[in-house]
């Protein structure tokens, strides 16, 4: 049994922030169906699709991750007969869930207002660049616009020449990870309420969330914060440090960590006692990470994390993705799972971080080819007969795959 069961979510988003909030709420056990163009169908199945190495019989890495655990419809949205079929999907569903561009979805009829008259009980959520409010709401963002936009990329990188994005998408992934939550809340309030409600979710305003203390900081100051690294603010030495085989992180946060960390290191030069208080090493952080780096080159990074786990110093190895991906912890916590594909086969890609003690179902179903759900999604959630199903199909409403 899953935590999200018997919850039933119109998935219409493409490319990342949207597919990756309907793929969490999917893993959790809503039913998340799909709704999408005629063939080609959402412009992410075309993602990566013929790529020799980012892809398997014919599904690009983008929606092999982000589609598993999902049913797809295939209908014309943009015909009368289309809105119509949504709309009689809308009657039987919990939640809608769309990243078009702001104002598309009152162009198609399918906004809050026009839904609620329809099921007084449905949730929307529309993800967007800036928001559906205010001067920029218009505007068209990605994740790496709202990284620049949010100030996070000043923070971010070697120094303030060089602003950097994060490695990974997180002004995407963080709004989907937001919509979520928007999502089960809206839900829980419903419960209470037996009413809906609009969800308006932003890629900034998540990028702004995400800047936490160090915004309140430069309120406080007026003083903007440069980037440095992978060093700490305030501790020291917290780090990157280079071994005889790669890269170690270390985060001495307290005296005592740093009085452990001696020991495993056993560097005369670094015992003077005027670097015994957190104060004092950050004025002398220079010369610190200096002879760390000289002591730590001499032997592989395992020795190291060896030493000082043994020692109960915070460290960590700088792992490649296949290092990471075979780690014993990731594989134990089942944080690399194995997807069945339709046609045959199973792909490896990250599990689901949320553990349950009760509703803990951890199980996966293939990520859909177009329209391979029409006929059963239009017969259990809209109540049409095959007939009707069969006429659609024969006008190009809707497509199916039987």
């Amino acid at each position: 049994m899953k935590p999200l069961n018997g919850i039933k979510v119109i998935d219409l988003t493409h490319m990342l922030a949207g597919p990756y909030a309907g793929m969490v709420i999917a893993d959790l056990g809503a039913e998340v169906v799909k709704v999408e163009p005629l063939a080609p169908g959402e412009m992410t199945r075309g993602l990566l699709q013929s790529d020799p190495n980012y892809s398997f019989k014919d599904f690009g890495a983008y929606f092999l991750t982000l589609n598993r655990n999902k049913k797809s419809v295939s209908l014309d949205l943009k015909s009368e007969k289309g809105l119509n079929i949504f709309h009689d999907l809308v009657k039987s569903a919990d939640v809608v869930l769309n990243n078009f561009s702001a104002g598309v979805v009152k162009k198609l009829k399918i906004d809050f207002d026009s839904l609620k008259s329809i099921n007084p009980r449905i949730i929307t959520c529309s993800i967007t660049g800036f928001g559906e409010t205010g001067p920029h709401s218009s505007r068209p963002a990605y994740d790496q616009i709202v990284q620049a936009y949010s100030g996070g990329m000043s923070v971010t990188g070697p120094d303030a020449t060089t602003p950097t994005r994060a490695g990974i998408p997180i002004g995407d992934l963080g709004s989907g990870l937001y919509s979520v939550i928007g999502i089960l809340s809206a839900l829980l309030s419903r419960e209470q309420t037996n009413k809906g409600q609009h969800i308006d979710m932003s890629l900034l305003d998540v990028q702004i969330s995400l800047l936490t203390y160090m915004a309140t900081m430069q309120t406080l100051s007026s003083i903007d914060p440069e980037p440095i690294g992978n060093a700490h603010f305030v501790h020291v030495p917290y780090n990157s440090f280079t071994t005889q085989n790669g890269f170690v992180v270390i985060a001495v946060i307290t005296d005592a960590f740093w009085e452990a960390l001696l020991d495993v290191v056993n560097v005369d030069s670094l015992r003077d006692s005027k670097f015994s208080k957190s104060v004092d090493r950050l004025k002398n952080q220079e010369f610190i990470e200096a002879e760390l780096n000289k002591i730590l080159s001499t032997k592989p990074s395992e020795f190291w994390i060896q030493a000082l786990n043994d020692a109960k110093v915070p460290c960590g190895p700088i792992n490649t993705f296949s290092q990471a991906l075979s780690d014993e912890q990731v594989i134990h916590r089942n944080m690399v799972v194995e997807v069945e594909h339709p046609d045959g086969g199973t792909v490896k890609m990250p599990g689901n971080p949320v553990k349950l003690s009760y509703t803990n179902e951890d199980s996966y179903t293939p990520p859909p080819h177009l329209g391979v759900n029409t006929r059963e999604i239009l017969r259990d959630w809209a109540g049409y007969d095959e007939n009707k199903i069969q006429s659609l199909i024969n006008e190009n409403i809707v497509q199916s795959v039987d």
